[in-house]
């Protein structure tokens, strides 16, 4: 077995210096399920991808449930959920993500709360519904050796790790059972992705490759996610967009959110696991704040774009961020409600009608 992207193969690894500490094993998990975190910024300019959580506001959700800081390392699954058990001390835990539950020893979970999973207990991950990408974060965070910065693994290099498989262990903080377990607000932590509608894309920088039209057919068209789509690309079939001066240009710097146009005239949005330099034009760019709602569009789903500036782009990624800041004061303990919420739970009627 490769190397886990917890950093080890059948023993836990990590660094925890005094902290206490338990495992994670895995009994079984889908393809594509793997260690993440922010991702590998800063190192773009040596060749290295970012990697990282596709969908990093749902990361933020689980983390931010289980009081870490937004972007610790937690475990990303990809439409598959999977299985695994707690080693000798317990750990508090939740979940986010599209249609995403969690079970522990076959207890639900509640929606937007975390829970305290005890030793030998085994949690189970739902499949995700709606989505692609769903997150299993532990509070102190997963504790996989750093590599430039980042507990990330990027698959297709192997830096930080690789996919996960049943058997791999996963070193973690542990937690006592008195530490409160704690609640988010449904509203927000469903909407943290923003609302629906045409993805918002900067054009360029290379439109002037294309032929007369091509980015207001590329505006103006749907697309289709294809089932090639991945961590590294998300390809899309629909209007062709020709560049008449040929499809190879000198190869210069790619981000995530890229919108390459290979010779297929089939544009491909790169995404957070992609190179860093690319030889086909581009049409546009995926603004930040919309990519992770992009990621978590359905193989088969369709598509749209629209174009904004470079000033509405930066906006729009403060206000994301802004909008994290606001699910962070909205977690709470699970057992502090607000009036409204604990009125909805009571049974209010009876003590109207009974007859003392």
């Amino acid at each position: 077995m490769g190397q886990a992207g917890c950093g080890g193969g059948k023993r836990p690894i990590g660094d925890h210096g005094d902290d206490p500490v338990t495992d994670l094993t895995v009994l079984d998990c889908g393809p594509g399920t793997s260690v993440q975190d922010a991702g590998r910024l800063g190192h773009r300019r040596y060749g290295v991808p970012t990697a990282g959580a596709m969908d990093r506001s749902a990361l933020a959700a689980a983390n931010l449930l289980v009081g870490n800081g937004p972007f610790a390392a937690a475990i990303e699954f990809t439409l598959i959920g999977g299985r695994f058990r707690v080693g000798e001390a317990g750990v508090l835990v939740a979940v986010a993500g599209p249609g995403l539950s969690l079970c522990i020893d076959g207890q639900k979970v509640l929606t937007h709360h975390s829970a305290y999973a005890p030793a030998g207990a085994v949690l189970e991950v739902s499949p995700i519904r709606g989505g692609v990408y769903g997150y299993l974060a532990i509070r102190g965070g997963l504790t996989s050796p750093l590599a430039m910065g980042s507990r990330s693994a990027h698959i297709r290099s192997g830096i930080g790790g690789v996919a996960l498989t049943a058997g791999d262990i996963l070193t973690c903080s542990a937690s006592d059972s008195n530490e409160p377990e704690l609640a988010g607000d449904a509203t927000a932590l469903g909407g943290i992705n923003g609302k629906g509608g045409p993805f918002r894309v900067v054009p360029g920088p290379q439109d002037g490759e294309f032929e007369q039209g091509a980015l207001n057919r590329f505006l103006s068209s749907p697309y289709t996610v294809s089932p090639q789509s991945d961590r590294m690309g998300q390809r899309l079939s629909g209007a062709s967009l020709c560049h008449p001066g040929g499809h190879n240009i000198v190869s210069d710097g790619v981000v995530p959110g890229s919108v390459q146009v290979p010779g297929d005239g089939q544009p491909i949005v790169l995404m957070r696991d992609a190179q860093t330099t690319g030889g086909y034009p581009k049409i546009a760019t995926v603004i930040s704040a919309d990519l992770g709602r992009l990621a978590q569009t359905l193989p088969g789903g369709t598509v749209r774009f629209r174009a904004v500036t470079m000033a509405q782009a930066q906006e729009a990624a403060r206000r994301m961020a802004a909008g994290l800041l606001g699910l962070a004061k909205g977690v709470h303990p699970a057992d502090i409600r607000s009036l409204p919420e604990r009125l909805s739970g009571e049974n209010l009627i009876s003590g109207i009608v009974a007859d003392d």
